[in-house]
């Protein structure tokens, strides 16, 4: 392969080559005019530079000169058109024909509430009237009149695009109306009436399919019978009864009732293998289960001691504390007098018949002295502090309270602070 050899002097060299006699052009500058490269200015040198321009332009302007950069930024305003020479402008990218000359406004189409025959039938004045019914409706969406709106302040009138109203709805009679009209009644109350299951029990049975009306297994909550109705109990509802418990305490003082209060216990507590009189002879042998939905049935006060009764049976419960209850309740109770005389006969009159407490008349009982500072209360109902408010009417301060015995069970011997089962032999009744 030929090289080809260049002179670094072109002048009185007798090559022939065209690149080696052409002159070697000149770099170009990089900035500027000059052949050198301008440098940057500092940061102070371009703050002084920009400072002198600054005070030039303000010089102008005080001269009465005219702004620079308002000159550039102002531009002449295009005379307006006349009216008939306008006209939309040609989107981007479409060329002007000669088709596009301002065409004459279209006629607007009238509303609906400006046609003659579009009319609406009792619609107020101003609103769009309904169309006859021989006349056919155009195709189109319907509009749901039931929810048109209307103007803002008005009220609206009877047939104006509203909804019917439908009549208002009968009121659903109560139970007692249901049981006053056929003299029905429900059949977990019926049961409780009875005596053979409280309410609680009741429908418990009756979801199990343990209860029969008139030989006819009935299954349903809340259904009904007539008083002459016959109901029967299954088998396995009689022993599941008979497996629930009732428990006789000696409750000491200290000791509440039910729920725990103010830090004091309840005498549930006292309900343990320890605490069980040792001449239980109910035959019972004491299980956990025996503590379960185990409630009081009557109270004591927290200063009161004697026989409480703790049972699982419904039917017990309502016998001693149900509003019809009979069962009487004996107390002895120990007492002084207030202003130190003897209790005259026509205040222990009062006490056994005459007092009222929360403006209801008390039921008549039984008080009579057992000693000189002993009364003994024979009630038949249970009213809150009842002997003890009673006691104050006549002028007496109690000063302790016992309670022996609730029906025909007896407190006996039972000691302080412990329990017995209630027997199979023993009823309150």
């Amino acid at each position: 392969m030929a090289t080809i050899k260049l002179n670094k002097n072109s002048k009185g060299t007798g090559s022939t080559s065209s690149s080696a006699s052409s002159p070697k052009p000149s770099r170009p500058p990089v900035r500027g005019a000059g052949s050198g490269i301008k440098k940057r200015p500092t940061l102070a040198q371009a703050q002084a530079e920009r400072e002198e321009r600054q005070a030039a332009r303000a010089a102008e302007v005080a001269r009465g000169e005219r702004d620079p950069r308002a000159a550039f930024n102002e531009r002449p305003a295009r005379p307006e058109a006349p009216a008939s020479d306008r006209r939309r402008p040609s989107p981007p990218g479409r060329t002007e024909r000669a088709d596009d000359r301002p065409q004459a406004p279209r006629a607007r189409p009238p509303r609906r509430d400006e046609r003659p025959d579009d009319r609406r039938r009792d619609a107020p004045p101003g609103r769009a009237q309904a169309r006859p019914a021989a006349e056919p409706r155009s195709p189109g969406p319907q509009r749901n009149t039931a929810f048109s709106p209307r103007p803002p302040g008005r009220p609206p009138e009877a047939g104006a695009g509203m909804a019917r109203r439908e009549p208002p709805a009968r009121p659903v009679p109560s139970p007692a109306q249901r049981e006053a009209d056929d003299g029905s009644l429900r059949l977990s109350k019926r049961m409780s009436e009875l005596g053979l299951a409280s309410r609680r029990e009741a429908d418990e049975w009756i979801a199990k399919g343990w209860v029969r009306v008139d030989g006819r297994v009935v299954a349903e909550l809340g259904s009904r019978v007539m008083p002459e109705q016959h109901i029967t109990i299954d088998a396995r509802a009689r022993s599941q009864q008979a497996a629930r418990v009732t428990v006789l305490i000696n409750k000491p003082v200290g000791y509440v009732s039910g729920q725990a209060e103010d830090g004091y216990e309840p005498a549930l507590v006292l309900v343990t293998p320890e605490n069980q009189w040792r001449e239980d002879r109910s035959g019972t042998r004491f299980l956990r289960q025996h503590l379960m939905h185990l409630a009081p049935a009557g109270r004591l006060d927290i200063d009161s001691v004697g026989l409480l009764v703790l049972t699982q049976d419904g039917r017990i419960a309502k016998q001693l504390i149900g509003e019809d209850s009979e069962v009487e309740k004996e107390y002895l109770v120990r007492v002084q007098s207030q202003d130190g005389q003897p209790l005259p006969e026509a205040s222990l009159a009062l006490l056994n018949h005459g007092l009222e407490l929360d403006g209801e008349p008390l039921r008549p009982a039984l008080v009579e002295w057992v000693n000189d500072d002993q009364l003994r209360f024979v009630l038949r109902e249970g009213k809150k502090r009842q002997i003890r408010r009673m006691c104050e009417a006549v002028g007496l301060s109690v000063l302790g309270l016992k309670r022996v015995r609730i029906g025909s069970v007896m407190l006996g011997d039972l000691p302080a602070g412990q329990w017995r089962y209630l027997r199979m032999d023993e009823s309150f009744g």
